[in-house]
């Protein structure tokens, strides 16, 4: 494959300049809560496309317009489950998580918080969650780097394994040193070049075509049914497309962007800032898969999640190109930073000092955070050497996996006072176990997405054992009322 120049160096700028923002994070980062939650300071803009972007990965930039180029409008129901539950975890969650993990001892990662938050001495709170954080988040990240190096190979010919090490490598050299700042920042650069990604291609394509109308009615023609929502539609697909949007109220890598925001003043802000960026994101991406089944009429791409890369060398010269396929490593590369950063979070603060050294200095958990970074980042590297392995099927329901464990926990732990230890355990591993087992089913009802019932079963896990046993210790239910307090402060 002939390299384009032009196109590969408009990237290596992109990638420079998230060096030079990770030097400078690296800079402000000093004890472990810089490193992993920035010393909570994070300004309304930064926290809101920060969380956007870690969340969206390639998926948007890739998979929705995939999705859209072989059914047509028929799968934009994921794209409305995941806008109204990311809107509900704005809503919601964000201003009494950041209240509540500052009142319950400064808590500064998820298991953190729900040891606090429960005065849970024995410590398996925090264990369970933190190995849940773990193993789900190695595969995820794996799945992320095979990702970039497929865009790296298919663009410019490089070596598979090759464009894996190099993938990883610059992920690394930003968030071993800069830490959550790191993360934060570069999300926020890479997720204004996704947004502006997902504008200008749609409307370029759709003007090649000769507008909207024509591009519409082309469609029809080749096949009315693009054109129907509810084409190839039955309740239980519905259901579960909408169903992705349960998944925010557990994803520690977004939540945590909650815990770091500045002031409970700046979340409506960052909230009217972040679903303006994913609904227009959203529509940009289901736009670009939709143009490109009139677009590609002729000549029908071999793999449907290439439509945007298709798009960025046809329709661009090669510079643009290059920056327009830098988005999509800033859709990865956002997400695995993140990802890197809980997993590292939960190895220092989680295992190594509740467990093994509880009298870790904050410099020395954040050497130990560092070291944690690179392991993690080594193991997803080798688990991503053979693309077809079957690592990457666990990625299909590592979202439900995060979202039915954490999510109902998380959510019943800000608004029920007579939660307990016990029933947030149970929680936990009910949600978790019922999304692994559901995966393994199929016809009738378990064709359902795993995360509803997991999602619900846990909820209830949680309500029925927390009933069952005795009250919360009164230290407990006084530090739930400080935070009462707090919240009508805010």
């Amino acid at each position: 494959m002939d390299i384009n120049y032009q196109t590969l160096t408009a990237i290596i700028i992109y990638l420079v300049g998230m060096q030079i923002i990770g030097y400078l994070a690296a800079k402000l980062t000093s004890n472990l809560s810089d490193y992993v939650l920035g010393g909570r300071r994070l300004t309304p803009g930064v926290a809101a496309l920060s969380a956007g972007s870690s969340d969206m990965s390639g998926w948007l930039m890739l998979g929705l317009p995939g999705a859209m180029y072989v059914s047509g409008m028929g799968s934009i129901w994921l794209a409305v489950g995941l806008a109204m539950g990311a809107y509900l975890n704005w809503q919601f969650v964000a201003k009494p998580f950041r209240v509540y993990t500052e009142v319950s001892n400064d808590s500064i990662t998820v298991p953190d918080y729900f040891e606090n938050r429960f005065r849970d001495h024995s410590k398996i709170l925090r264990v369970i969650s933190a190995v849940i954080i773990l193993v789900f988040f190695t595969f995820y990240t794996s799945s992320s780097l095979v990702g970039g190096a497929i865009l790296l190979e298919s663009s410019f010919g490089m070596d598979y394994r090759l464009a894996l090490w190099v993938g990883a490598a610059v992920i690394l050299s930003y968030t071993l040193f800069g830490g959550f700042l790191a993360a934060s920042w570069t999300d926020f650069i890479q997720g204004i070049l996704m947004f502006l990604a997902l504008i200008i291609i749609p409307i370029v394509a759709i003007v090649e075509l000769g507008g909207w109308n024509e591009t519409v009615n082309t469609i029809g023609s080749m096949d009315p049914s693009y054109l129907n929502v509810y084409s190839g539609a039955t309740f239980v697909s519905v259901v579960s497309l909408l169903a992705w949007g349960l998944g925010y109220f557990g994803q520690p890598h977004i939540i945590v962007r909650f815990m770091g925001i500045r002031s409970t003043k700046d979340i409506p802000k960052a909230r009217l800032i972040g679903m303006s960026w994913m609904v227009i994101s959203l529509f940009g991406a289901i736009l670009v898969g939709f143009s490109g089944i009139a677009f590609f009429a002729d000549a029908p791409l071999e793999n449907s999640e290439t439509v945007f890369i298709m798009f960025s060398q046809i329709l661009f010269n090669p510079w643009v190109a290059g920056f327009l396929l830098a988005a999509i490593l800033s859709a990865i590369m956002s997400t695995v930073d993140s990802q890197l950063l809980v997993s590292s979070s939960a190895l220092a603060q989680d295992f190594y000092k509740a467990i093994f050294r509880k009298s870790a200095s904050q410099k020395e958990e954040m050497i130990v955070g560092r070291i944690a970074v690179l392991g993690i980042a080594l193991l997803a590297v080798l688990l991503g050497y053979d693309r077809d392995s079957k690592v990457l099927e666990l990625v299909s329901y590592a979202w439900a996996g995060f979202g039915a464990a954490f999510g109902p926990v998380i959510i019943l732990s800000l608004f029920w006072k007579r939660m307990t230890r016990n029933g947030a355990l149970a929680g936990i591993i009910v949600g978790a176990a019922t999304v692994i087992i559901w995966k393994q089913l199929s016809g009738g009802i378990f064709e359902l997405y795993e995360l509803a019932p997991g999602f619900i079963f846990a909820g209830l896990a949680i309500i029925i054992v927390s009933l069952l046993g005795k009250e919360p210790p009164q230290e407990v239910q006084t530090e739930y009322d400080e935070f009462k307090a707090k919240m009508e402060k805010a």
